[in-house]
């Protein structure tokens, strides 16, 4: 994705090259992922006047072979970076000047990655990587809405299944098994908290029996390796005529933030109408409106109180607007958006009250 244009940023900073690198198998690195759509243990090398290659351990090699990069070197058995420097030099690629992303650049690795590039300079490109990530191309847009199709099949599942689950954990370990069954991977560990626990946004499911009253549900899945993000609030058991009227209050303002999203609006103005609307409720509206998602769930444009962003064409992100009563319930009610001219919601699950 986006070679061309980060070459551009390259010869910007006056850099040789880019590294982007990966030595847990357990992760992914996002930036190497999103220029060779490989995930596996690894480098990626863009030369800034040349074409870009990987270098993958032996046993990674045939499916470093399938990614979008053409050339792969296998690397030698060697220490990780020592073995990259090689290749460089082999290719005769300078490297005065490296670029690197300093965001998923350990501390550790940073020392070891200096010891064999002793007479380069590094510049970071962190910050250019998430802008070219910003706006999406035809091709991830397709990935984003067919991820939220997914997402929306799974947990409207899940609601529908809502009475058989006896905990927490095992509502959230219903959604990761059909995400499973699908071949599909988690955007993030489902978020199931119910009754008190609703009231703690990133609540992690617990093994007690599920708690009368509001359950927040917040899940999303990875399709080809992009991101979907969807929250619903359903109830267990009667609600009383207060918590209708909160809810209902809750929903209108989300709905009214979505229609108010327009070309070159400051996401800070976005979030401000939360705030406003929210009225004596502000003060438990406890975090950010939304953010972008992509190959990470968590990207720019970020729809926060002090955000610098803009809303552009071809941008994704959500929009998640809850209130959280400390030690009683929350509710949060979340949508992943397209904007493309006009607002266009990719999560499609109903939002009018589900009682269970």
């Amino acid at each position: 994705m986006k070679i061309n244009e980060f070459k551009q940023a390259l010869e910007k900073k006056k850099a040789d090259c880019a590294i982007f690198y990966n030595s847990d198998s357990a992760k992914t690195n996002p930036n190497l992922f999103y220029f060779s759509n490989y995930s596996g243990l690894g480098a990626l090398i863009i030369p800034a006047k040349q074409q870009p290659f990987l270098v993958v351990p032996e046993m990674e090699f045939q499916r470093a072979k399938k990614s979008a990069v053409k050339k792969v070197y296998s690397m030698e058995k060697k220490r990780f970076f020592e073995s990259i420097f090689k290749i460089l030099k082999k290719n005769k690629i300078k490297a005065r000047s490296i670029a690197i992303d300093k965001n998923h650049f350990t501390l550790n690795s940073f020392k070891h990655f200096k010891s064999q590039f002793k007479r380069s300079k590094f510049k970071d490109v962190s910050l250019d990587c998430a802008k070219l990530r910003e706006i999406k191309t035809e091709k991830e847009i397709q990935y984003l809405k067919i991820a939220c199709q997914l997402a929306d099949k799974i947990i409207q599942k899940a609601i529908k299944n809502f009475k058989s689950f006896k905990t927490e954990s095992g509502a959230a370990a219903f959604l990761e098994h059909e995400a499973k069954k699908l071949g599909l991977g988690l955007s993030f560990e489902p978020i199931v908290a119910s009754g008190s626990n609703g009231s703690m946004p990133h609540h992690e499911p617990s093994n007690t029996k599920i708690k009368k009253g509001f359950c927040v549900i917040d899940f999303g899945v990875k399709y080809k390796g992009y991101c979907s993000d969807i929250t619903r609030t359903i109830y267990v058991g009667k609600p009383s005529s207060k918590e209708k009227e909160i809810y209902d209050m809750l929903l209108k303002i989300q709905r009214e933030t979505i229609n108010q999203i327009r070309l070159n609006k400051k996401c800070s103005e976005l979030y401000n109408f939360v705030s406003r609307n929210l009225g004596k409720y502000n003060k438990y509206f406890t975090h950010g409106l939304g953010h972008g998602v992509g190959v990470e769930i968590h990207e720019m444009p970020s729809l926060s109180l002090n955000s610098k962003d803009t809303i552009q064409n071809n941008m994704v992100f959500t929009i998640e607007p809850g209130i959280y009563f400390p030690k009683k319930f929350g509710i949060r009610i979340e949508d992943t958006i397209l904007f493309k001219n006009i607002p266009i919601p990719l999560t499609k699950t109903a939002k009018d009250l589900i009682i269970v």
